[in-house]
Protein backbone atom coordinates (compact mmCIF):
# COMPACT_ATOMS: atom_id res chain seq x y z
CA UNK A 1 0.00 0.00 0.00
CA UNK A 2 1.34 3.43 -0.97
CA UNK A 3 1.73 5.71 2.03
CA UNK A 4 -0.43 8.83 1.87
CA UNK A 5 1.47 12.07 1.35
CA UNK A 6 1.63 14.70 4.06
CA UNK A 7 -0.11 17.94 3.11
CA UNK A 8 0.43 21.51 4.25
CA UNK A 9 -1.22 24.85 3.69
CA UNK A 10 -1.93 28.28 5.12
CA UNK A 11 -5.12 27.75 7.12
CA UNK A 12 -5.75 31.31 8.24
CA UNK A 13 -6.58 34.37 6.16
CA UNK A 14 -4.39 35.77 3.43
CA UNK A 15 -1.42 37.86 4.66
CA UNK A 16 -0.74 40.43 5.90
CA UNK A 17 -2.17 39.67 9.33
CA UNK A 18 -1.02 39.69 12.93
CA UNK A 19 -0.73 35.90 13.03
CA UNK A 20 -0.77 33.27 10.28
CA UNK A 21 -1.53 29.59 10.93
CA UNK A 22 0.07 26.93 8.73
CA UNK A 23 -1.30 23.41 9.13
CA UNK A 24 0.53 20.17 8.31
CA UNK A 25 -1.26 16.79 8.28
CA UNK A 26 -0.01 13.32 7.52
CA UNK A 27 2.63 10.74 8.45
CA UNK A 28 5.55 13.13 7.90
CA UNK A 29 4.12 15.97 10.02
CA UNK A 30 6.40 15.09 12.94
CA UNK A 31 9.44 14.90 10.70
CA UNK A 32 8.57 18.33 9.33
CA UNK A 33 8.49 19.74 12.87
CA UNK A 34 11.89 18.22 13.63
CA UNK A 35 13.36 19.51 10.39
CA UNK A 36 12.17 23.08 10.96
CA UNK A 37 12.30 23.36 14.77
CA UNK A 38 14.88 20.81 15.81
CA UNK A 39 12.67 19.28 18.53
CA UNK A 40 9.24 17.83 19.17
CA UNK A 41 6.91 19.78 21.48
CA UNK A 42 4.69 17.98 23.98
CA UNK A 43 1.35 16.90 22.49
CA UNK A 44 -1.41 19.53 22.60
CA UNK A 45 0.80 22.08 24.40
CA UNK A 46 1.72 25.38 22.72
CA UNK A 47 5.50 25.71 22.54
CA UNK A 48 7.65 28.60 21.33
CA UNK A 49 10.09 27.32 18.69
CA UNK A 50 12.46 29.12 16.32
CA UNK A 51 11.84 27.73 12.84
CA UNK A 52 14.80 27.46 10.46
CA UNK A 53 15.31 26.54 6.84
CA UNK A 54 18.78 25.16 6.14
CA UNK A 55 20.08 27.01 9.16
CA UNK A 56 18.46 30.33 8.26
CA UNK A 57 15.89 31.58 10.77
CA UNK A 58 12.35 31.95 9.43
CA UNK A 59 10.48 33.15 12.53
CA UNK A 60 9.77 32.43 16.19
CA UNK A 61 6.59 30.35 16.03
CA UNK A 62 4.04 29.03 18.46
CA UNK A 63 3.90 25.31 17.59
CA UNK A 64 1.19 22.78 18.40
CA UNK A 65 1.55 19.01 17.92
CA UNK A 66 -1.46 16.68 17.69
CA UNK A 67 -0.48 13.00 17.32
CA UNK A 68 -2.92 10.72 15.51
CA UNK A 69 -5.71 9.91 16.01
CA UNK A 70 -6.48 12.81 18.40
CA UNK A 71 -6.52 15.52 15.73
CA UNK A 72 -8.96 17.19 13.35
CA UNK A 73 -7.98 14.95 10.43
CA UNK A 74 -7.29 11.81 12.48
CA UNK A 75 -3.66 11.96 11.27
CA UNK A 76 -0.55 13.43 12.83
CA UNK A 77 -1.10 17.19 12.66
CA UNK A 78 1.21 20.13 13.32
CA UNK A 79 0.13 23.75 13.52
CA UNK A 80 2.67 26.54 13.12
CA UNK A 81 1.55 29.98 14.30
CA UNK A 82 3.90 32.55 12.81
CA UNK A 83 3.96 36.28 12.15
CA UNK A 84 1.41 36.94 9.43
CA UNK A 85 3.59 38.89 7.04
CA UNK A 86 3.68 37.80 3.38
CA UNK A 87 7.45 37.18 3.43
CA UNK A 88 7.33 35.05 6.59
CA UNK A 89 4.46 32.92 5.30
CA UNK A 90 6.11 32.51 1.89
CA UNK A 91 9.40 31.44 3.48
CA UNK A 92 7.68 28.88 5.71
CA UNK A 93 5.64 27.39 2.86
CA UNK A 94 8.76 27.26 0.71
CA UNK A 95 10.65 25.43 3.45
CA UNK A 96 7.85 22.90 3.92
CA UNK A 97 7.83 22.26 0.19
CA UNK A 98 11.47 21.12 0.29
CA UNK A 99 10.82 18.40 2.90
CA UNK A 100 10.49 14.90 1.46
CA UNK A 101 6.99 13.47 1.58
CA UNK A 102 5.22 16.84 1.81
CA UNK A 103 3.09 18.59 -0.80
CA UNK A 104 0.67 21.56 -0.81
CA UNK A 105 -2.92 20.72 0.10
CA UNK A 106 -5.79 20.91 -2.36
CA UNK A 107 -9.05 22.76 -1.54
CA UNK A 108 -11.01 20.86 1.11
CA UNK A 109 -8.35 18.18 1.55
CA UNK A 110 -7.94 18.56 5.31
CA UNK A 111 -11.69 18.17 5.83
CA UNK A 112 -11.83 15.31 3.31
CA UNK A 113 -9.19 13.44 5.33
CA UNK A 114 -11.20 14.05 8.51
CA UNK A 115 -14.19 12.50 6.72
CA UNK A 116 -12.17 9.55 5.41
CA UNK A 117 -10.83 8.87 8.91
CA UNK A 118 -14.27 8.94 10.53
CA UNK A 119 -13.72 12.21 12.40
CA UNK A 120 -16.86 13.70 10.95
CA UNK A 121 -19.63 12.61 8.62
CA UNK A 122 -20.85 14.34 5.47
CA UNK A 123 -23.52 16.39 7.25
CA UNK A 124 -20.88 17.77 9.64
CA UNK A 125 -18.56 18.56 6.72
CA UNK A 126 -21.39 20.44 5.01
CA UNK A 127 -22.07 22.29 8.26
CA UNK A 128 -18.41 23.27 8.51
CA UNK A 129 -18.48 24.63 4.95
CA UNK A 130 -21.63 26.61 5.79
CA UNK A 131 -19.97 27.91 8.97
CA UNK A 132 -17.03 29.22 6.94
CA UNK A 133 -19.47 30.91 4.53
CA UNK A 134 -21.83 32.26 7.23
CA UNK A 135 -22.40 36.01 6.98
CA UNK A 136 -25.13 36.54 9.59
CA UNK A 137 -25.72 35.45 13.17
CA UNK A 138 -28.62 33.19 12.20
CA UNK A 139 -26.54 31.48 9.52
CA UNK A 140 -23.74 30.98 12.03
CA UNK A 141 -26.03 29.34 14.58
CA UNK A 142 -27.60 27.04 11.99
CA UNK A 143 -24.23 26.00 10.54
CA UNK A 144 -22.73 25.42 13.99
CA UNK A 145 -25.55 23.02 14.91
CA UNK A 146 -24.85 21.08 11.73
CA UNK A 147 -21.07 21.12 12.15
CA UNK A 148 -21.44 20.02 15.78
CA UNK A 149 -23.25 16.85 14.73
CA UNK A 150 -26.91 17.76 15.23
CA UNK A 151 -28.14 15.91 12.15
CA UNK A 152 -25.58 13.14 12.62
CA UNK A 153 -27.00 12.37 16.08
CA UNK A 154 -30.53 12.23 14.65
CA UNK A 155 -29.43 10.01 11.76
CA UNK A 156 -27.64 7.65 14.17
CA UNK A 157 -30.81 7.29 16.24
CA UNK A 158 -32.92 6.70 13.13
CA UNK A 159 -30.38 4.16 11.85
CA UNK A 160 -30.40 2.18 15.11
CA UNK A 161 -34.20 2.07 15.28
CA UNK A 162 -34.52 1.15 11.62
CA UNK A 163 -31.86 -1.54 11.99
CA UNK A 164 -33.81 -3.09 14.88
CA UNK A 165 -36.99 -3.14 12.81
CA UNK A 166 -35.15 -4.64 9.84
CA UNK A 167 -33.54 -7.32 12.01
CA UNK A 168 -36.89 -8.49 13.37
CA UNK A 169 -38.43 -8.37 9.90
CA UNK A 170 -35.65 -10.52 8.46
CA UNK A 171 -35.90 -12.87 11.44
CA UNK A 172 -39.52 -13.50 10.50
CA UNK A 173 -38.32 -14.92 7.18
CA UNK A 174 -36.79 -17.89 9.03
CA UNK A 175 -40.15 -19.25 10.19
CA UNK A 176 -41.48 -22.29 8.34
CA UNK A 177 -44.93 -22.82 6.89
CA UNK A 178 -46.28 -24.10 10.22
CA UNK A 179 -45.27 -20.86 11.86
CA UNK A 180 -46.56 -18.56 9.12
CA UNK A 181 -49.06 -16.90 11.47
CA UNK A 182 -46.20 -16.02 13.84
CA UNK A 183 -44.25 -14.50 10.96
CA UNK A 184 -47.28 -12.45 9.90
CA UNK A 185 -47.82 -11.11 13.43
CA UNK A 186 -44.15 -10.09 13.66
CA UNK A 187 -44.37 -8.21 10.38
CA UNK A 188 -47.67 -6.50 11.16
CA UNK A 189 -46.54 -5.63 14.68
CA UNK A 190 -43.71 -3.48 13.34
CA UNK A 191 -45.90 -1.30 11.11
CA UNK A 192 -46.70 1.29 13.85
CA UNK A 193 -42.97 1.68 14.63
CA UNK A 194 -42.17 2.20 10.95
CA UNK A 195 -44.96 4.75 10.54
CA UNK A 196 -43.86 6.63 13.67
CA UNK A 197 -40.28 6.82 12.43
CA UNK A 198 -41.39 7.94 8.96
CA UNK A 199 -43.51 10.71 10.51
CA UNK A 200 -40.59 11.84 12.67
CA UNK A 201 -38.38 12.19 9.60
CA UNK A 202 -41.20 13.93 7.74
CA UNK A 203 -41.45 16.47 10.57
CA UNK A 204 -37.82 17.44 10.08
CA UNK A 205 -38.32 17.61 6.32
CA UNK A 206 -41.13 20.12 6.92
CA UNK A 207 -38.59 22.74 8.06
CA UNK A 208 -36.24 22.22 5.13
CA UNK A 209 -37.54 25.09 2.98
CA UNK A 210 -37.04 27.58 5.81
CA UNK A 211 -33.56 26.26 6.62
CA UNK A 212 -32.49 26.31 2.98
CA UNK A 213 -33.59 29.94 2.67
CA UNK A 214 -31.68 30.81 5.82
CA UNK A 215 -28.55 29.03 4.56
CA UNK A 216 -28.46 30.56 1.07
CA UNK A 217 -30.13 33.87 1.96
CA UNK A 218 -33.33 35.44 0.64
CA UNK A 219 -33.74 37.20 -2.69
CA UNK A 220 -35.78 40.42 -2.64
CA UNK A 221 -36.49 42.06 -5.98
CA UNK A 222 -37.47 45.69 -6.61
CA UNK A 223 -39.98 46.05 -9.46
CA UNK A 224 -41.77 49.06 -10.89
CA UNK A 225 -42.04 51.39 -13.82
CA UNK A 226 -39.07 53.49 -14.97
CA UNK A 227 -38.36 56.37 -12.59
CA UNK A 228 -40.43 54.80 -9.82
CA UNK A 229 -37.47 55.31 -7.48
CA UNK A 230 -36.04 51.79 -7.36
CA UNK A 231 -32.39 52.85 -7.69
CA UNK A 232 -32.80 55.56 -5.06
CA UNK A 233 -34.39 53.06 -2.71
CA UNK A 234 -31.67 50.42 -3.12
CA UNK A 235 -29.06 53.10 -2.42
CA UNK A 236 -30.96 54.15 0.72
CA UNK A 237 -31.33 50.59 2.02
CA UNK A 238 -27.70 49.77 1.22
CA UNK A 239 -26.60 53.11 2.74
CA UNK A 240 -24.20 53.66 -0.14
CA UNK A 241 -24.25 54.52 -3.83
CA UNK A 242 -24.66 51.24 -5.71
CA UNK A 243 -27.00 52.30 -8.52
CA UNK A 244 -27.02 55.32 -10.84
CA UNK A 245 -29.90 57.69 -10.09
CA UNK A 246 -31.07 59.86 -12.98
CA UNK A 247 -34.28 61.62 -14.07
CA UNK A 248 -33.80 59.91 -17.43
CA UNK A 249 -36.09 56.89 -17.68
CA UNK A 250 -34.59 53.47 -18.32
CA UNK A 251 -31.07 54.08 -16.98
CA UNK A 252 -31.06 50.73 -15.15
CA UNK A 253 -30.61 48.02 -17.78
CA UNK A 254 -28.99 45.15 -15.89
CA UNK A 255 -29.56 43.67 -12.43
CA UNK A 256 -27.82 45.40 -9.52
CA UNK A 257 -27.44 43.45 -6.28
CA UNK A 258 -26.56 44.40 -2.71
CA UNK A 259 -26.29 42.22 0.39
CA UNK A 260 -28.36 43.01 3.49
CA UNK A 261 -28.57 41.57 7.00
CA UNK A 262 -32.25 41.52 7.95
CA UNK A 263 -32.35 40.64 11.62
CA UNK A 264 -29.80 37.87 11.18
CA UNK A 265 -31.21 36.63 7.87
CA UNK A 266 -28.99 37.24 4.84
CA UNK A 267 -30.76 38.80 1.85
CA UNK A 268 -29.83 39.89 -1.65
CA UNK A 269 -31.70 43.04 -2.72
CA UNK A 270 -31.98 43.32 -6.51
CA UNK A 271 -32.60 46.51 -8.47
CA UNK A 272 -34.09 45.86 -11.90
CA UNK A 273 -34.92 47.59 -15.16
CA UNK A 274 -38.16 49.58 -15.21
CA UNK A 275 -41.15 47.65 -16.55
CA UNK A 276 -42.36 49.17 -19.82
CA UNK A 277 -42.40 48.55 -23.56
CA UNK A 278 -38.66 48.68 -24.15
CA UNK A 279 -37.17 51.12 -26.65
CA UNK A 280 -34.25 48.90 -27.65
CA UNK A 281 -32.83 45.39 -27.52
CA UNK A 282 -30.67 46.07 -24.45
CA UNK A 283 -33.52 47.53 -22.43
CA UNK A 284 -35.81 44.69 -23.55
CA UNK A 285 -33.31 42.17 -22.23
CA UNK A 286 -33.17 44.10 -18.95
CA UNK A 287 -36.96 43.95 -18.62
CA UNK A 288 -36.94 40.22 -19.38
CA UNK A 289 -34.31 39.61 -16.70
CA UNK A 290 -36.28 41.71 -14.23
CA UNK A 291 -39.42 39.63 -14.71
CA UNK A 292 -37.48 36.35 -14.54
CA UNK A 293 -35.71 37.35 -11.33
CA UNK A 294 -39.01 38.44 -9.79
CA UNK A 295 -40.55 35.05 -10.62
CA UNK A 296 -37.69 33.34 -8.74
CA UNK A 297 -37.60 35.77 -5.78
CA UNK A 298 -38.64 35.06 -2.22
CA UNK A 299 -40.18 38.55 -1.95
CA UNK A 300 -41.03 41.31 -4.43
CA UNK A 301 -41.30 45.00 -3.56
CA UNK A 302 -43.34 46.82 -6.22
CA UNK A 303 -42.66 50.54 -6.25
CA UNK A 304 -45.49 52.77 -7.40
CA UNK A 305 -44.51 56.34 -8.31
CA UNK A 306 -46.84 59.36 -8.10
CA UNK A 307 -47.69 59.09 -11.81
CA UNK A 308 -48.03 55.29 -12.00
CA UNK A 309 -51.83 55.25 -11.87
CA UNK A 310 -52.32 52.07 -13.90
CA UNK A 311 -49.58 49.91 -12.41
CA UNK A 312 -50.32 46.18 -12.41
CA UNK A 313 -49.01 44.84 -9.12
CA UNK A 314 -48.24 41.09 -8.85
CA UNK A 315 -50.55 39.30 -6.37
CA UNK A 316 -47.87 38.42 -3.81
CA UNK A 317 -45.84 41.62 -4.09
CA UNK A 318 -45.59 44.25 -1.37
CA UNK A 319 -46.77 47.61 -2.71
CA UNK A 320 -44.56 50.55 -1.76
CA UNK A 321 -45.58 54.08 -2.75
CA UNK A 322 -42.38 55.93 -3.58
CA UNK A 323 -41.47 59.65 -3.63
CA UNK A 324 -43.72 60.44 -0.70
CA UNK A 325 -42.23 63.94 -0.48
CA UNK A 326 -43.86 64.99 -3.80
CA UNK A 327 -47.05 62.91 -3.76
CA UNK A 328 -50.39 64.69 -3.78
CA UNK A 329 -52.72 61.68 -3.78
CA UNK A 330 -54.56 60.79 -0.53
CA UNK A 331 -52.74 58.67 2.01
CA UNK A 332 -53.86 55.04 1.81
CA UNK A 333 -52.96 51.84 3.61
CA UNK A 334 -49.85 51.24 1.49
CA UNK A 335 -46.42 52.01 2.85
CA UNK A 336 -45.06 55.36 1.67
CA UNK A 337 -41.35 56.11 1.46
CA UNK A 338 -39.16 59.01 0.48
CA UNK A 339 -35.44 58.67 -0.06
CA UNK A 340 -35.18 62.47 0.08
CA UNK A 341 -36.73 63.02 3.52
CA UNK A 342 -36.30 59.51 4.89
CA UNK A 343 -40.01 59.10 5.46
CA UNK A 344 -41.10 55.47 5.71
CA UNK A 345 -37.62 53.97 5.38
CA UNK A 346 -37.52 52.73 8.98
CA UNK A 347 -40.98 51.20 8.56
CA UNK A 348 -39.90 49.52 5.33
CA UNK A 349 -36.79 48.06 6.96
CA UNK A 350 -38.92 46.78 9.85
CA UNK A 351 -41.29 45.18 7.33
CA UNK A 352 -38.39 43.50 5.53
CA UNK A 353 -37.01 42.12 8.80
CA UNK A 354 -40.45 40.80 9.75
CA UNK A 355 -40.95 39.15 6.34
CA UNK A 356 -37.44 37.69 6.43
CA UNK A 357 -38.19 36.16 9.83
CA UNK A 358 -41.39 34.65 8.46
CA UNK A 359 -39.71 33.25 5.35
CA UNK A 360 -36.59 31.86 7.01
CA UNK A 361 -36.97 32.18 10.78
CA UNK A 362 -38.37 28.69 11.27
CA UNK A 363 -35.15 27.36 9.77
CA UNK A 364 -33.14 28.50 12.78
CA UNK A 365 -33.98 25.25 14.58
CA UNK A 366 -33.91 23.02 11.50
CA UNK A 367 -31.29 20.37 10.86
CA UNK A 368 -32.03 19.44 7.24
CA UNK A 369 -30.45 22.37 5.43
CA UNK A 370 -29.65 21.44 1.82
CA UNK A 371 -31.11 19.60 -1.14
CA UNK A 372 -28.75 16.60 -0.87
CA UNK A 373 -29.84 15.92 2.71
CA UNK A 374 -33.50 16.45 1.82
CA UNK A 375 -33.37 14.04 -1.14
CA UNK A 376 -31.78 11.29 0.96
CA UNK A 377 -34.37 11.65 3.71
CA UNK A 378 -37.28 11.83 1.27
CA UNK A 379 -36.14 8.50 -0.21
CA UNK A 380 -35.75 7.05 3.29
CA UNK A 381 -39.22 8.21 4.39
CA UNK A 382 -40.91 6.99 1.20
CA UNK A 383 -39.26 3.57 1.52
CA UNK A 384 -40.48 3.27 5.12
CA UNK A 385 -44.01 4.24 4.12
CA UNK A 386 -43.88 1.54 1.45
CA UNK A 387 -42.61 -0.94 4.05
CA UNK A 388 -45.43 -0.10 6.46
CA UNK A 389 -48.00 -0.86 3.74
CA UNK A 390 -46.40 -4.17 2.72
CA UNK A 391 -47.59 -7.45 4.32
CA UNK A 392 -45.09 -9.69 2.55
CA UNK A 393 -42.05 -9.87 4.89
CA UNK A 394 -39.66 -10.30 1.93
CA UNK A 395 -40.88 -7.13 0.21
CA UNK A 396 -41.07 -5.25 3.50
CA UNK A 397 -37.46 -6.18 4.30
CA UNK A 398 -36.33 -4.94 0.88
CA UNK A 399 -38.09 -1.58 1.39
CA UNK A 400 -36.41 -1.26 4.78
CA UNK A 401 -33.03 -1.96 3.18
CA UNK A 402 -33.70 0.85 0.70
CA UNK A 403 -34.43 3.14 3.65
CA UNK A 404 -31.18 2.08 5.33
CA UNK A 405 -29.16 2.82 2.20
CA UNK A 406 -30.76 6.26 1.94
CA UNK A 407 -29.74 7.01 5.54
CA UNK A 408 -26.23 5.90 4.65
CA UNK A 409 -26.15 8.41 1.81
CA UNK A 410 -27.29 11.13 4.20
CA UNK A 411 -24.26 10.68 6.45
CA UNK A 412 -21.93 9.89 3.56
CA UNK A 413 -21.12 6.30 4.45
CA UNK A 414 -22.92 4.66 1.51
CA UNK A 415 -22.97 5.49 -2.20
CA UNK A 416 -21.82 9.11 -2.17
CA UNK A 417 -18.61 8.89 -4.18
CA UNK A 418 -20.14 10.92 -7.01
CA UNK A 419 -20.82 13.96 -4.82
CA UNK A 420 -17.77 14.01 -2.51
CA UNK A 421 -15.74 16.25 -4.82
CA UNK A 422 -18.66 18.69 -4.99
CA UNK A 423 -19.04 18.86 -1.21
CA UNK A 424 -15.35 19.25 -0.37
CA UNK A 425 -14.79 21.52 -3.34
CA UNK A 426 -16.71 24.19 -1.43
CA UNK A 427 -13.78 24.58 0.96
CA UNK A 428 -10.84 26.89 0.38
CA UNK A 429 -7.26 25.64 0.48
CA UNK A 430 -6.17 25.02 4.07
CA UNK A 431 -9.54 23.78 5.31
Amino acid sequence: MIEKKTIFSLSSGRPPAGVAVVRVSGPAAGAALLALGGRMPSPRRATLVRLRDAGTAIDDALVLWFPAPASFTGEDVAELHVTGGPAVVAALLRALGTIEGLRPAEPGEFTRRAFDNGKLDLTEAEGLADLIDAETEAQRRQALRQASGGLRALATDWHDRLLSILAETEASLDFGEDEEDVSTRLVEGKAPEIIALAREIDGHLGHYRFAERLRRGLTIVLLGAPNAGKSSLINALARREVAIVSPEAGTTRDLIEVQLDLGGVAATLVDTAGLRDAEGAIEAEGVRRARQRADEADLVLFLVGPDDHNATIPPDAVEVQSKADIRSDPVGEQLRVSTVTGEGLAALEALLIERAGTLAGAGQDALVTNARQRDALVECRDAMVAASEENDPVLRAESLRVAMRALGRLTGRVGVEDILDIVFGRFCIGK
